[in-house]
């Protein structure tokens, strides 16, 4: 960490805090370790859908709005554009507080409980800082610009990991379960627990498949660590998935609710309240900047079981047909037919240009839940009990210890809340699904079959919360993201219906000289032309939407270098130490 990673003063580093706390002024008591850990809380969010902060992932179809990723696929991010490496005064916070906690006196388990909160933020500080480069300079102490180390090189991942994880054992150690207000809006026990084991199965998976590192041997630990942290969590952390047997109307409430602080099934979570002029911006995940991919349409099951990509003429079914006799939670992530902002009132209508798919997984349903720009103010889950589910299956079909009793106290039971059949070991082992395990290439072994159904659970259990870019990462799937991205498909310019009524609601013509009259078109109905415009469809006059983008600025995924993000040159620059991560 240099002096001029935030603003170019040599004395960044050795002022206070922007509290102007001092050490001689405070962390006397227990109440003081309170309020600064207070100001830690804002380092974490709940990610709602929003490209940016999911990476644009391969749930995406298209994003008119600035994302890292989607320019390092392109080919248009370098040392030189990149931005990033400018928030290591987060960690000086954190080290600030740690640094003087000798000045601190009282109940001994009280301490230990906020200085485990204030180890469970540098921890997440850091497996941030790894994700995206790999290597990173550790620094546990405050550091002075007299101190040589300050411009030392970065240290290795496996030594920085084993500090991330030394940190979140002695938060989940010491955080209580009912200190600081012990609710689910402040990190518990359970909570650290939970990003414990979310780090582990990233870092278990990474080195598992990511062989170039040559830390494969290490893997294994990390994913016990994985499983046995869930399996601590579901034996003694009092969550249940949110079942009332209201069906996907139980899905829908864990992100569209104005109060979740009695769910049982979230761990930890972002509480707005309009009294208190606390709020979230949910309304637009619905057709502002972004739209959902078909690649993850396509990935919701039949009701049956069965894979939709296994149907006869899957790749041919229209906006309508593609909904029929699916996953429920497919249409509560992607916008269905009919669907209506306020209650009985008017179908939305898609728009071809983001493909069609829109999101509507965390939209406020209520309108009055719904008060402009930043004034929504439903709760939103920052940790839930289904990723430890997710977690606990996949840690061991990975380790190989999983058992068809591992899926029905897992897996299973996220099935079973929205009416899905459920996920059998030995049907998925004997007859693995093809569509998953092209996307998945460097799976195999006994465990295919099921290690793939898990990661597809994954994928449509947690859309749009910001883990999917962080899964093809830990997964080596990066090339996913060079396929270019579709929109539903279209059988043929004219009308079509996006309603589910039969008659048609829009139309898209090839340009206004070409248009024709549509038999039961309103005459105000939007109509479209390609040409022009910034989507085509792939057969010319048919097939699924596409992206004039993915033709103009190709896409490609350059293994290794793209798993990383650069360093931004000035630092490199600053630091001469520094050195870029691996094809930087």
């Amino acid at each position: 960490m240099i002096a001029a990673l935030t603003g170019c003063t040599k004395d960044f580093l050795q002022r206070d805090p922007k509290t102007e706390i001092t050490s001689d002024q405070f962390f006397k008591s227990t109440g003081d370790l309170e309020t600064y850990t207070n100001g830690f809380y804002s380092m974490m969010g709940a990610a709602y859908g929003d490209p940016s902060a999911d990476n644009f992932s391969d749930d995406i179809s298209i994003y008119n709005g600035g994302a890292e990723l989607d320019n390092l696929i392109r080919g248009k991010l370098s040392p030189d554009n990149v931005g990033g490496w400018n928030n290591w005064d987060k960690l000086r916070r954190i080290n600030f507080m740690l640094d003087n906690m000798s000045r601190t006196t009282g109940d001994q388990a009280a301490i230990n409980h906020y200085i485990g909160i204030a180890r469970f933020y540098r921890a997440l500080f850091y497996f941030n800082m790894v994700k995206r480069y790999g290597d990173v300079p550790w620094y546990s102490h405050v550091m002075q610009t007299s101190d040589q180390s300050l411009y030392k090189a970065s240290d290795p991942r496996a030594m920085v990991m084993d500090s991330v994880m030394n940190d979140l054992e002695f938060a989940a150690t010491n955080v209580g379960t009912s200190m600081n207000n012990g609710t689910n809006t402040r990190v518990t026990k359970w909570a650290a627990y939970t990003l414990l084991a979310r780090v582990a199965l990233f870092e278990g998976t990474f080195r598992k498949y990511h062989t170039e590192l040559n830390l494969q041997n290490t893997a294994q630990r990390f994913l016990q660590r994985a499983a046995s942290a869930t399996d601590t969590v579901i034996a003694n952390g009092g969550f249940s998935i949110y079942n009332t047997g209201a069906g996907a109307a139980n899905f829908r409430a864990i992100f569209s609710s104005l109060s979740l602080s009695g769910n049982k099934e979230v761990i930890f979570l972002q509480k707005n309240d309009q009294t208190q002029g606390v709020a979230n911006n949910t309304h637009v995940v619905l057709d502002w900047q972004w739209a959902l991919s078909r690649s993850l349409a396509n990935d919701f099951l039949m009701t049956d079981g069965t894979s939709f990509t296994a149907q006869a003429g899957f790749d041919k079914q229209d906006f309508v047909q593609m909904f029929k006799n699916r996953d429920p939670r497919m249409a509560e992530t992607i916008m269905p037919p009919g669907f209506s902002t306020t209650p009985g009132g008017q179908p939305y209508l898609i728009k071809p240009d983001f493909g069609g798919m829109l999101q509507v997984k965390f939209y406020p349903r209520d309108p009055n839940q719904r008060q402009g720009w930043y004034a929504d103010y439903t709760d939103l889950p920052i940790f839930r009990y289904a990723e430890i589910l997710l977690t606990n299956a996949e840690a061991k079909a990975e380790l190989g210890t999983l058992g068809q009793a591992d899926l029905d106290k897992t897996i299973n039971l996220l099935r079973r809340r929205v009416a899905m059949p459920d996920l059998n070991m030995a049907a998925a082992n004997a007859s693995p699904d093809p569509a998953q395990m092209a996307r998945y290439p460097l799976t195999g072994g006994n465990n295919q079959g099921v290690l793939l159904e898990i990661r597809r659970e994954r994928r449509v259990e947690m859309a749009c919360e910001g883990q999917r870019w962080n899964d093809l990462l830990r997964w080596k799937a990066g090339p996913a993201l060079a396929q270019p991205s579709q929109g539903i498909y279209v059988a043929a310019l004219g009308g079509i219906d996006v309603t589910g009524d039969g008659v048609p609601d829009i139309a898209i013509w090839r340009n206004a000289q070409s248009a024709q009259p549509v038999p039961g078109l309103p005459a105000n109905a939007p109509v479209y032309y390609l040409d022009g415009s910034s989507y085509y469809l792939s057969n010319g006059t048919s097939g699924n939407i596409m992206f004039s983008k993915d033709v103009s600025q190709p896409r490609n995924f350059i293994d290794p270098k793209y798993y990383y993000f650069p360093i931004p040159l000035q630092q490199t620059v600053l630091n001469t130490n520094l050195k870029q991560p691996s094809g930087w």
